[in-house]
């Protein structure tokens, strides 16, 4: 069975998960605040290795200049006491009532330059404790009604302001990366750059694209109804994995924010087996929500849940890629045949129009005949996720 987890697991946490106070539309919190001290050093107890945060979460908002440094400095013991490690650090640009149209994107002019300012002072911090990711999650950056923002324009604004902390970024020497979280909806009725395609195209547009990437989460593609193991894969494909969000997520809801793989289990299975075998070597960081029910004993056991469950997931993709079974159903599902390029090694489209065994003489009946096994192969990994194979 699976161990413990270690910090070889690069396992990381959110304030804002563990410390979500539980509070919906509908109903009050039912916890009560969590010091971040208290959170990094039982996280640090279960196991964990990183710590996130928004520049909110750690820092009250309007804090003065000697308040905001107390709480830095208590954070940073606990940080150095623990051995926890801050690998991402982000902004809330979200909460307060100044972006309820938007951060880099609202129509007013002010609240986008005092959005900006926000973030490159977090950015200082996050380089101090030595992040090396800053996600950018644009939750209020859309509409509820089309007549209220001229896209072209906000996206315009949206290159401006990601040009603009890049720059920053370079001016500083900060060993930082930006990494933009998409999702299609909630808090905004449609929120821009909804999807993990619609981040790579428009990172494809930024003066230096090179230092920007994606956060992806497991939920937020799920809620627009599309494959996030799919989507991860093109991530990687284009090198654009910068980070990820793990959690749980039961189809196209409201955001859930589910322990990992307490909603898509065999998605779940896939994707742990694509990040273990698919070249990504950073943070494994849930960004989930601990049920409203749960008193704090709770939280503790969701957020070791989340581990767990990963270690167990990690678990079955590696007994699947060994079993012999599976390794002879990827060859006659032809997976290896996919990694031999179409082209051979030098040919031309003109070599290739001259090869008659490609069209004139390829027999279209006899290669509709092939059985792929997708079937088998879909099955045993079933079987290895429940433990049929163990």
């Amino acid at each position: 069975m699976a161990g413990q987890p270690t910090r070889d697991d690069k396992f990381s946490f959110g304030l804002w998960t563990v410390g979500w106070r539980a509070a919906d539309p509908f109903g009050e919190p039912t916890r009560s605040p969590l010091d971040p001290v208290e959170a990094v050093h039982r996280l640090a107890e279960l196991g964990a290795w990183g710590v996130t945060f928004h520049d909110d979460d750690l820092i009250p908002f309007g804090s003065d200049d000697a308040a905001r440094e107390r709480h830095i400095e208590r954070f940073r013991v606990a940080l150095e006491a623990t051995g926890m490690v801050v690998p991402m650090a982000t902004t809330n640009l979200f909460a307060h009532p100044v972006f309820k149209d938007g951060a880099l994107t609202s129509n007013d002019r002010g609240i986008r330059r005092f959005a900006l300012r926000k973030v490159m002072r977090n950015l200082d911090l996050a380089a101090e404790l030595g992040a090396r990711t800053y996600v950018l999650w644009g939750g209020r950056e859309g509409s509820e009604t089309d007549a209220a923002k001229d896209v072209r324009a906000a996206l315009d604004r949206y290159r401006e302001g990601i040009d603009t902390l890049c720059q920053y970024v370079l001016d500083q020497g900060y060993d930082i990366r930006l990494a933009l979280e998409p999702k299609p909806n909630e808090p905004r009725g449609d929120i821009l750059l909804p999807t993990i395609g619609h981040a790579l195209a428009f990172i494809a547009q930024l003066e230096h694209g090179e230092l920007v990437g994606v956060n992806p989460e497991v939920g937020h593609e799920q809620m627009a109804g599309l494959n996030f193991v799919h989507g991860i894969g093109q991530a990687l494909w284009a090198g654009k994995l910068f980070h990820i969000d793990l959690n749980g997520q039961k189809g196209p809801r409201y955001d859930q924010d589910l322990v990992f793989g307490h909603g898509d289990l065999l998605s779940a299975f896939f994707l742990v087996d694509l990040l273990e075998h698919g070249g990504y070597d950073g943070p494994r960081h849930f960004d989930y929500k601990p049920p409203r029910t749960e008193t704090i004993d709770g939280v503790w056991a969701s957020a070791a849940a989340n581990m767990r469950t990963y270690l167990l997931l990690r678990e079955r993709a590696e007994a699947f890629r060994a079993d012999g079974r599976v390794q002879r159903a990827m060859r006659r599902a032809g997976l290896d045949e996919l990694a031999v390029p179409t082209l051979a090694d030098g040919e031309t489209p003109a070599d290739l129009l001259a090869d008659r065994t490609a069209f004139e003489d390829f027999d279209p009946d006899a290669a509709a005949s092939r059985d792929y096994g997708f079937v088998t192969l879909a099955q045993l990994a079933l079987e290895h996720l429940v433990g049929a194979q163990a």
